[in-house]
């Protein structure tokens, strides 16, 4: 199965497509975001998420890194949320936890799929440098908060260890990965059910 999500504004046009069927050989060529390191910690997702993922960016004029990673994490969460949000009647279960760890860093990820949009974002005790690689750390938490604003998700992710910059944000990635791997198990116990207890969300408008 296959979805994907196009988002296109005066500065970038963004296209994300996912893929839930075989590993592709092939998947890093897919992930192609203007920035390399931005690049390597999309194949962290996948690879710990076990899923394919080809993104594709065309920019508008000029170059902000700031808008690219916000609008990638925007399209990217509004195609997973269309998968759930189709799987949920199958017993798709919605929400995952997971660890992470790379050498000395170490991090945490839960996220849960409840048309919630909440990210939050701890690293108490750790040093996170200003950037990694050519990526300021700034924008590569963008890229997470605009795939919670994307998947009308609520997102946990704490730092516990860490000491270079690489390192920290490859377990943070990873984390999150694995989280996703959990949420998109499909349990039969669970068909139509959604993450949490309050069952789906219906909007009425009185007229």
């Amino acid at each position: 199965m296959q979805v994907s999500a196009k988002r296109k504004t005066a500065e970038s046009e963004v296209t994300v497509k996912i893929d839930f069927g075989p590993r592709w050989s092939d998947y890093k060529k897919g992930l192609q975001t203007t920035m390399p390191f931005l690049n390597h910690m999309l194949e962290h997702i996948v690879c710990r998420g076990e899923f394919n993922m080809e993104v594709k960016v065309q920019l508008q004029e000029f170059y902000l890194s700031h808008v690219v990673c916000e609008d990638i994490g925007i399209t990217m969460g509004r195609a997973l949320k269309e998968y759930i949000q189709s799987r949920l009647g199958d017993g798709l279960v919605g929400y995952g936890f997971a660890l992470a760890a790379i050498d000395e860093a170490l991090a945490r990820a839960v996220v849960s799929f409840e048309n919630r949009a909440n990210f939050h974002f701890s690293h108490s005790g750790v040093v996170i440098p200003e950037r990694t690689e050519e990526i300021s750390s700034e924008d590569l938490k963008t890229f997470l908060e605009g795939f919670v604003q994307g998947a009308s998700c609520t997102l946990h992710l704490d730092v516990l260890k860490g000491e270079n910059g690489h390192h920290i944000w490859e377990a943070v990635y990873r984390a999150f990965g694995g989280s996703l791997f959990n949420a998109l198990e499909v349990r039969k116990w669970r068909e139509g059910l959604t993450a949490g207890v309050a069952g789906p969300v219906h909007t009425e408008t009185d007229l």
